[in-house]
């Protein structure tokens, strides 16, 4: 018999057969290169380098992670990482749920398309070239400070700051919610909602207890992404932060390209793992995978 037909005979029989031929060669590559990575890094966290010849000394040891812990510098960098990764997300959760309302519930056809494609188009350019708009627009000779100056306002001086790095990964990440708030809301049956409103339920009663909760797995996947993708960052903080803006990303980079004290650098970025291994056990209790 024919090698293809025989697999598809026995396909046809056994269903598991089918599953494995299907997500055999994913699953080897996302275990063998993927997770091997993250494994490799989380084992060089406790090596050691050797102080004089910069060699790395494989090994158990805690020093690195001491070394953390004892750092006010990096308990601080640490504390600056999540709390604007935190406020990225809350704000990306407050501006994705107009437009993802008014996309799916009130837009026509041909609006809801033009407001698909001005969603996907800034992530068709560069984000080098992003970066840097923002960074003309809000220095102090910038576009901001300029049109404030032009209708008798007081300059902003949010230019290289903190503020700068929350505006930024907002704007940047702001389509990673919208997409999956959007298709989320688009699966909340109208009957549901005319069924609210037929038993007395104002329009901020019905969005707090009806769209909201049908709607948390949606929010819950932008917010991985916004909240991983401001967690990970080094290139923006480094564009438009300034002194005292650095990210854990930023550390990682100058001991893996600087010092070259890999294992250190390994030790510190096992945090945002951690940080997002909490994050999707929150949002499990919350019950925000129920739906998926």
């Amino acid at each position: 018999m024919n090698p293809a037909k025989a697999i598809s005979s026995l396909s046809w029989r056994r269903g598991w057969v089918a599953v494995m031929s299907l997500l055999g060669l994913p699953a080897v590559w996302f275990g063998g290169l993927y997770l091997a990575a993250i494994g490799a890094m989380f084992v060089t966290s406790f090596w050691t380098v050797d102080s004089l010849s910069g060699q790395l000394i494989p090994g158990f040891s805690l020093v690195n992670f001491q070394s953390l812990l004892s750092g006010h510098v990096y308990i601080r960098i640490a504390e600056r990482t999540i709390f604007i990764a935190a406020a990225v997300t809350i704000t990306d959760v407050i501006l994705a749920w107009p437009v993802a309302y008014a996309m799916v519930r009130l837009a026509g056809p041909r609006l809801r398309a033009a407001m698909m494609a001005a969603v996907m188009i800034p992530l068709w350019s560069s984000y080098l070239a992003r970066v840097y708009a923002w960074r003309l627009i809000l220095s102090h000779d910038g576009v901001l400070n300029w049109a404030l100056s032009a209708i008798g306002l007081p300059n902003a001086h949010i230019g290289y700051s903190n503020w700068a790095m929350w505006i930024v990964f907002s704007y940047l990440w702001l389509p990673f919610m919208i997409l999956p708030v959007s298709a989320a809301v688009e699966r909340i049956p109208p009957s549901l909602l005319e069924a609210s409103a037929d038993l007395g339920a104002r329009g901020l009663a019905t969005f707090r207890r009806v769209m909201v909760p049908m709607a948390l797995p949606g929010m819950v996947a932008g917010a991985i992404s916004t909240f991983s993708l401001t967690l990970g960052d080094y290139v923006t903080p480094m564009l438009v932060g300034g002194r005292g803006s650095d990210f854990i990303g930023n550390v990682v980079y100058s001991n893996v390209g600087v010092t070259n004290n890999i294992p250190f650098a390994a030790a510190y970025a096992v945090l945002p793992l951690c940080v997002m291994g909490v994050f999707l056990l929150v949002a499990r209790k919350l019950g925000a995978f129920d739906a998926l």
